[in-house]
C-alpha cells in the first residue's frame, strides 16, 4: 500500500509538471504579461535585397520601442536554416514565433511542433501553402497577386494604342517563394487576353541585384529585340539596368522596366527614367507585427489575414515621394 501511494503521488507530480510546462509555453495564457516579459523569436529570410534590409530594420526597431525581447535569426535564404531557428525557439519556450518563409511549402512538420508546444506562430511578408490554417495565427503582408495585377494593368495601358507585338522578359524571384509565384500569376492574369503580349523568357534572379544582372545579360543575347522587362523586385530590376547599359541600350527607353518594391534605389532609378513603373510592397511591418504579438499573448482574437496598404509610382510620383522616403 505504501508503494502504491508513493507511485500515485509521483504520477500526480509528473502530470502537474507537464501541465505547468504546457501552460507556460502557450501564448494565449499570458494575458497579464507586461511587454518586457514577452519573448518573440523571429526567423528572417536573409538580407537578399534593399527591401529585406528595410524590413529587418523596422521589425527590430518596433520591438525595441515596445520593450519586447526579440530573438532574431538570419536564414541566409535557406529553408533548413529557418526550420532550425524555429525549432530552437520552440526549445527556448518563447511566447510567439514570427517568420517570413523563404518558400511556400515544407512547413507543416515544424509548425505542428510549435502548435504542440503551445507557441503561436505569425507569418510575416510571405505565406505558406499548408491546408491546415490552425498551424498559424495570422499572416501579415502584401497581396502579391494584386501587385502582379497592378504591373500588368500599367503595361496594358502603356501599349493601349499599339497593335505591335510586345516581347517581355520576366525576372522571377526565388523559386517556390510566395511573392515569385503570386506576382507572376497576377501579371499573367491581366495580360493573357491580349495576344500582342508575349513573355518570351522567364527566369529566376533570386531577388538579388547580381542575379538580375546575370540573368538579363544571358536573356538579352537570346532575345535582343525584347521590349519590356518585368522584375519581381527592384533589386533585380537594378541589376537589369546595368546589363542593359552594358549592352549599349538605354533602360527605360529601348527597354521599358516594371518592378515591385519601391525601395529608395529603385525609386531613384524611376525618377531618373531608367525604370518606368514601380508597384509598392511596403516593408515597414514592425508596428503591425508588435500589435499582433501583444493581442496573441493576451489571448485576443486576431484576423487570419492582415493586408498592408500599398500604392504605385510613376516617374513624377517618385520624384515627389523620394525626399520623405523612409526606405
Amino acid at each position: 500500500m505504501k508503494k502504491l501511494v508513493t507511485g500515485l503521488a509521483a504520477t500526480g507530480a509528473l502530470l502537474l509538471a507537464l501541465t505547468g510546462c504546457s501552460a507556460g509555453a502557450s501564448g494565449g495564457d499570458g494575458g497579464d504579461k507586461a511587454p518586457e516579459d514577452i519573448i518573440v523569436g523571429f526567423a528572417q529570410v536573409g538580407a537578399e535585397s534593399g527591401w529585406r534590409t528595410a524590413n529587418t530594420k523596422d521589425v527590430k526597431r518596433a520591438f525595441e520601442d515596445a520593450g519586447i525581447e526579440l530573438k532574431f535569426s538570419d536564414a541566409q535564404q535557406k529553408q533548413e536554416n529557418q526550420i532550425k531557428a524555429i525549432r530552437s525557439y520552440i526549445q527556448q519556450g518563447v511566447d510567439v514565433i514570427a517568420f517570413s518563409p523563404v518558400v511556400e511549402s515544407g512547413w507543416d512538420a515544424v509548425l505542428q511542433e510549435a502548435k504542440d508546444a503551445g507557441i503561436p506562430v505569425i507569418l510575416t511578408d510571405r505565406a505558406v501553402d499548408s491546408e491546415d490554417e490552425s498551424l498559424y495565427e495570422s499572416f501579415l503582408g502584401s497581396d502579391f497577386v494584386e501587385e502582379g495585377n497592378k504591373a500588368g494593368e500599367w503595361l496594358v495601358e502603356e501599349y493601349a494604342d499599339s497593335d505591335d507585338p510586345v516581347k517581355i522578359i520576366q525576372l522571377e524571384g526565388t523559386t517556390g517563394a510566395a511573392p515569385a509565384i503570386d506576382r507572376a500569376e497576377g501579371f499573367a492574369e491581366i495580360i493573357k487576353d491580349e495576344s500582342k503580349f508575349e513573355i518570351v523568357a522567364s527566369q529566376t534572379g533570386d531577388f538579388t541585384r547580381a542575379g538580375g544582372k546575370q540573368v538579363t545579360e544571358a536573356l538579352l543575347k537570346s532575345n535582343p529585340d525584347v521590349d519590356v522587362i518585368y522584375s519581381h523586385n527592384d533589386d533585380m530590376g537594378l541589376g537589369a539596368i546595368e546589363a542593359i547599359e552594358e549592352a549599349g541600350l538605354v533602360p527605360g527607353e529601348d527597354i521599358k522596366i516594371i518592378t515591385v518594391d519601391a525601395v529608395k534605389d529603385g525609386m531613384q532609378a524611376l525618377a531618373d527614367g531608367k525604370i518606368n513603373f514601380i508597384v509598392e510592397c511596403n516593408p515597414l511591418l514592425g508596428d503591425q507585427l508588435v500589435d499582433l504579438v501583444k493581442k496573441v499573448v493576451a489571448g485576443e482574437d486576431i484576423e487570419k489575414r492582415v493586408v498592408t496598404e500599398e500604392t504605385t509610382f510613376t516617374q513624377e510620383e517618385a520624384k515627389e515621394a523620394l525626399p520623405d522616403r523612409q526606405y
